[in-house]
């Protein structure tokens, strides 16, 4: 399957007091294995509202979301958070490390919400922190 993400007549609403803000109006997009994605635009353009629908921390008010060939709208939480943990990634315009933690520690982090072994952990950190000096 070639075809990760693919959207169709994604929209999604908020309520700003009595005010309706569309955030999205139907948005279509397909991400096929290999592409490479960069979501821009002006402020106020939709964007991290995209982003939290992509990234299946919230859903949209109408259309489909398909991730690897499946309409999202069946999976459950659980689901929806073994899919966030092991295929999405996102590179932010800021770092989100977490101050108390070692730059060891926050590497390792997201692996043992994975259930990586330790001895594996220690070995992917370290290639991880080499790789960025």
């Amino acid at each position: 399957m070639n075809e990760i993400i693919k959207l169709n007549n994604i929209s999604k609403e908020y309520m700003l007091g009595d005010e309706k803000i569309t955030a999205l109006n139907k948005v279509n997009l397909t991400v096929n294995r290999g592409d490479f994605l960069s979501i821009t635009g002006a402020s106020g353009s939709g964007k991290s509202t995209l982003m939290n629908i992509l990234g299946f921390l919230d859903k949209a008010d109408d259309g489909q979301y398909f991730f690897e060939g499946i309409n999202q709208s069946g999976f459950s939480e659980e689901k929806l958070s073994k899919i966030r943990g092991q295929k999405i990634g996102f590179i932010f315009q800021s770092f989100y490390l977490i101050p108390e933690l070692t730059a060891y520690q926050n590497v390792e982090l997201p692996l043992i919400y994975n259930n990586i072994p330790n001895k594996n952990r220690e070995k992917i950190c370290k290639a991880a922190l080499k790789k960025v000096d």
